[in-house]
């Protein structure tokens, strides 16, 4: 993820874009990416989210996956909204994706138990 720094737009995520679990975000050339968030963790004390490019199929093959920690800011109306921060430390983004990968493959399991 250090290849690409992204940042949301305008600080905050779209309501209705949030519910179905996309985000838009803006690289640092200025190009728009959608992304769907698979899901979110816990790490000590911190909020993180899985995240991959929205326009990956669903297949069986493995897709690219990030993890971006959730920071919660107030805008001036007193409304909270969620930023989602690339992790710098390399080691930790390497134990975040541990984390997520053994998670992802968790649900799976899980899924293919249903």
């Amino acid at each position: 993820m250090h290849d690409e720094e992204l940042q949301l737009e305008q600080g905050g995520v779209d309501e209705d874009v949030m519910e179905e679990d996309i985000i838009e975000m803006t690289d640092e050339e200025g190009n728009t990416i959608l992304f769907k968030i698979l899901d979110y963790f816990f790490y000590n004390g911190e909020e993180y989210a899985i995240l991959t490019d929205s326009n990956e199929d669903d297949t069986d093959e493995a897709v690219d996956c990030y993890v971006m920690k959730i920071v919660v800011t107030t805008d001036d109306d007193g409304e909270e909204l969620e930023e989602f921060v690339p992790v710098e430390d390399q080691a930790l983004e390497a134990k975040l994706m541990e984390i997520a990968t053994v998670k992802l493959n968790d649900d799976e399991d899980a899924d293919d138990e249903d």
